[in-house]
């Protein structure tokens, strides 16, 4: 099924307050479809707003990277599932995982598994532990949550096109450290503007401050869907 562009653009909602994300819902208007919530607004009521968005037509991705204990993941995207959520991110680790698919069945509740998160390089990994790349390791956990039935990837544009080969066309990928051109790059260090991330194969993208902190958000994320259009049409 082909993704509209505007459908293909999510927003994050990383603000401090209800007030701040309904403030900026309300300014985006129809230009936005799909929001993202992570910790900071869902541990500031979000869970209620997240409700309320998808009551109200819109789409939630709700990024808790759940991982812990096989039940208590299970049971936690039991409830969440009940939500009405589009995407619910968990930790790419193979019990959290099969936990995840499990917790979600009978819903429409799709899981993405987080392989490696967009602020890592070699260099944090190393720090971490891991004797590996970034790409070797988002290329193991891809075929992993491939063969546990995960619904989709959280991974960062570049490594987009490999692991589109690892999970095939079934999965959706995710990519979050999009930044127009010209945007500041802040904490993420593997990003890729909107029009590259959707030609080297990403199904959604997330953008955060790009949009919140612009002059004018309406304008930019008109601007962002235009240049996915533009992508998916060439």
């Amino acid at each position: 099924m082909r993704l509209d562009a505007r459908e293909r653009l999510i927003v994050a909602l990383d603000l401090p307050t209800l007030k701040a994300a309904e403030d900026m819902v309300s300014r985006l208007g129809d230009s936005v479809n799909f929001y993202k919530i992570g910790y900071q607004l869902a541990f500031a009521g979000g869970l209620p707003f997240a409700a309320g968005l998808i009551a109200a037509g819109k789409q939630v991705f709700l990024d808790l990277k759940l991982h812990d204990i096989g039940n208590t993941v299970q049971k936690g995207v039991e409830s969440v599932a009940n939500i009405g959520a589009t995407f619910l991110t968990v930790h790419a680790y193979p019990q959290t995982m099969k936990a995840a698919v499990a917790g979600r069945q009978g819903s429409r509740l799709r899981i993405l598994a987080v392989t490696v998160l967009t602020s890592y390089d070699d260099t944090d990994l190393a720090a971490a532990g891991y004797d590996m790349s970034v790409g070797e390791l988002a290329a193991a956990r891809a075929g992993q949550a491939r063969d546990t039935g995960v619904d989709g990837l959280v991974c960062a544009a570049e490594e987009a096109a490999n692991l589109r080969g690892i999970a095939g066309l079934g999965m959706v990928l995710v990519t979050p450290g999009i930044r127009p051109a010209g945007s500041a790059t802040g904490d993420q260090k593997r990003i890729m503007t909107p029009g590259r991330a959707i030609e080297a194969g990403a199904d959604y993208l997330v953008v955060g401050r790009p949009v919140l902190e612009a002059r004018d958000p309406q304008a930019t994320a008109d601007a962002i869907v235009a240049e996915i259009e533009q992508a998916t049409s060439a």
